[in-house]
């Protein structure tokens, strides 16, 4: 055949199969291979917007009073393709919300709503999100009208505050500002369960002891936001699921209060929808054909009929009436008993005992018709708790109480991953500071720079010090919920000044000769440290033969202990630090996949995580003062040493005992260094050898130097949303 000719038969000339689907993944061949894709996640190339396109610019041009009648008018505005209870969307619009909101979890601020990831699967396709697809959707004509400058994250919060306001409830405020992202959330671990609401012995040690729940995860099932409504494991048992409440919302960031606040008032409005076989219903936004257009959960048995609606496989309302905040929940909880039953779908549920049939709830579609009302078994948990029990009794005295409780619980949960209030965009901001925003009081920016820097450059104190001390102070930055970092100086407080990854001597004994400083001078101890920081890094590129100034941002202030919120700062406690060659202790996970998580975290690229790793390692700042990877005879100058000689041939590598590695001279055999895995994963990962590569060749000393420098600003400046 002729070059013009086509190959016809059984193979086709189009790529696609394994070149373009999931198994294409090197982890296939290689499992145990280091995967950086958590590091090349949301890169321009899937970003459709213009590279000058400035999200938080557009948001300030938004129409914000127009945008919320138009989603206030929404709600009442029924569709024949997905018609609403009572004629009112607000139930499925919380719900949507409420589900986007509520997969954000503490441990690693990752999940939330800041991001609109409820959009991609897995979190679109998860069982307990089964028709919010239906929600977008009724949506998208409000999206559609104002563009760009209203993200889908900000629009689906929005619209759960606008459906509370519609319903009666006086919300606490809203701040616009959440940009979206336009691909699945890679670095995100939900699990590792291959099956949908497998058993949730998969996630703990001791089902029987909530606490065994496997870290960072919240929920108590793959493809749930919180628990089981029907108990755990399916099993109904309303003081057993108290627990497991109880410490999933904790891993949520929430109180007991604030905990039953969001249960009793989630349920004050709406219903839960388990009429009809659950065999009956299509597939999932991603697994439905194309022609359902990623419409999913198809349910022939609909009818046109809110009522007939299927999602969760429980049924019923919670009040007798759905549309109105009001204290119909306590009413129907505490004012009868209740007994288990099932739903027409087969769910376990609690009914009402001998109540009568006028103040039962009537039915989504037909209003001649009534229901019993429903209980899940975490609203059992609400009275059989003593706890939780107390607490709602308390909300039932005083219905001002708790409408207020849980407006500000529901903004929290809004609002808790989009970090502090610099954040915040549009005219409902409330002024009122919260603890769980990490507060930080305005810093000055009228002193004089060099003079700090001069008083920094004679106090005495070693370049690896105040290198350090900055680094320790900024690694906390999580971009995933925008907490920590060097604003605020919170590595002087509680909890930070005692974490072993801090060197509390170390630390005690810098940051005793920096707030000296920073009292003199007028500065804030925050800018202190950094600007030390950049000091000992200048004196190491001068050191090392080379110049550059490094950037440096003043006006970070100081906060203080009663700023600072101690038990939810201890989530951000680093266990491992690759970039200091630490770990605190023995972990499943490897020091490289630690390194990682952390890199990511920062908002590092794998270009970035490289050039800092390299250069920290030859400038000495190695946790405890430990020489693994430290491949250079010129501690403490900012060289290209680690790079060039983890390449060098001239060397080989060797396993010792505890997990460590020596750099022996290949001829004489003499050991030259030591190293950990980290080290060497630099050396031995395809992708990360290519860009240590890059900072060994010889040309590339002053391009290693700036890029270092800028990928150290980066790190020191990733908590200046002021600078944004």
């Amino acid at each position: 055949m002729d070059g013009n000719d086509i190959p016809t038969g059984g193979k086709c000339p189009v790529m696609h199969g394994g070149n373009t689907g999931m198994n294409n993944a090197v982890t296939k061949w290689w499992p145990n291979a280091l995967n950086l894709d958590i590091l090349h996640q949301g890169g321009a190339r899937t970003n459709p917007m213009d590279p000058d396109y400035n999200h938080r610019e557009a948001v300030k041009g938004l129409d914000y009073e127009a945008v919320k009648e138009d989603v206030k008018a929404l709600m009442t505005d029924s569709q024949d393709w997905w018609p609403a209870d009572w004629g009112h969307y607000g139930g499925l619009m919380i719900r949507l919300a409420w589900h986007s909101a509520g997969s954000y979890r503490a441990m690693d601020g990752r999940g939330g709503a800041a991001s609109g990831n409820i959009r991609f699967a897995p979190l679109n396709s998860w069982p307990d999100n089964a028709s919010l697809d239906k929600a977008r959707r009724l949506l998208w004509p409000v999206k559609k009208k104002y563009g760009n400058a209203l993200s889908w994250a900000d629009l689906i919060i929005l619209a759960g505050n606008m459906a509370y306001e519609s319903m009666g409830l006086k919300t606490f405020g809203f701040g616009f500002g959440r940009e979206d992202i336009w691909g699945p959330e890679t670095d995100v671990y939900w699990g590792a369960e291959n099956e949908w609401l497998a058993p949730s012995e998969n996630r703990y040690d001791d089902l029987d002891d909530a606490t065994t729940l496997a870290n960072p995860l919240a929920a108590v099932h793959m493809g749930l936001i919180y628990v089981n409504p029907e108990g755990v494991n399916g099993h109904p048992d309303p003081a057993r699921t108290a627990q497991h409440v109880r410490e999933t919302f904790a891993r949520m960031a929430m109180n007991d209060e604030e905990t039953a606040a969001l249960t009793c008032g989630g349920h004050t409005v709406g219903k839960a929808h388990g009429r009809g076989a659950t065999d009956r219903i299509g597939a999932e936004p991603e697994g439905c054909p194309v022609h359902s257009q990623g419409f999913g959960w198809d349910n022939p048995g609909m009818d046109g009929k809110a009522a007939n609606a299927f999602t969760s496989g429980i049924e019923g309302a919670w009040t007798q009436h759905p549309t109105q905040w009001d204290m119909g929940y306590f009413d129907y909880l505490f004012g009868y008993e209740w007994e288990l039953t099932k739903s027409p779908a087969g769910a376990w549920q609690w009914k009402p005992v001998d109540m009568p049939e006028d103040v039962k709830p009537v039915d989504a579609t037909d209003p001649s018709i009534r229901h019993d009302p429903m209980m899940t078994d975490a609203d059992m948990a609400m009275k059989v708790d003593p706890i939780y029990n107390e607490i709602c009794q308390k909300f039932r005295a005083d219905p001002e109480y708790f409408a207020d409780t849980f407006a500000r619980a529901w903004f929290k949960l809004t609002h808790r991953d989009m970090g502090p209030k610099a954040n915040y965009i549009g005219p409902d901001v409330p002024a009122e500071d919260l603890i769980w925003q990490d507060p930080i009081p305005a810093g000055s920016t009228g002193y004089d720079v060099d003079a700090v820097k001069a008083k920094i450059a004679a106090s005495g104190l070693s370049d690896a010090d105040m290198i350090a001390t900055a680094w320790d102070s900024a690694r906390t930055f999580r971009k995933s919920d925008k907490r920590g970092g060097a604003n605020g100086a919170r590595i002087r407080l509680a909890p930070q000044k005692g974490w072993a990854g801090n060197e509390p001597e170390r630390l005690a004994r810098v940051l005793g000769v920096l707030e000296q400083i920073a009292a003199e001078t007028g500065a804030s101890v925050a800018d202190v440290i950094v600007l030390a920081g950049n000091v000992g890094l200048e004196n190491a590129i001068k050191a090392a033969g080379q110049s550059a100034d490094v950037p440096f941002a003043p006006g970070r202030g100081d906060s203080t202990d009663e700023q600072t919120e101690v038990d939810s700062f201890a989530y951000l406690e680093p266990l491992a630090d690759g970039f200091r060659n630490w770990m605190k202790e023995d972990y499943v996970v490897s020091g490289e996949e630690m390194l990682l998580d952390r890199a990511q975290l920062m908002g590092l690229t794998a270009a970035e995580m490289t050039v800092l790793l390299g250069g920290l390692r030859v400038l000495g700042v190695n946790h405890g003062g430990s020489t693994h990877g430290v491949f250079t005879d010129r501690v403490g100058q900012l060289t290209t040493d680690f790079f060039v000689n983890l390449t060098d041939m001239a060397n080989s590598w060797h396993p010792v005992d505890g997990g460590t590695y020596e750099i022996r001279d290949r001829k004489s055999g003499d050991v030259k260094w030591t190293a950990t895995s980290v080290d060497l994963v630099f050396g031995s990962n395809s992708i990360l050898r290519s860009y240590a590569e890059v900072y060994a060749q010889d040309d590339n000393a002053a391009k290693f130097v700036k890029d270092f420098v800028a990928a150290w600003t980066k790190v020191m400046n990733a908590d200046r949303f002021d600078l944004l």
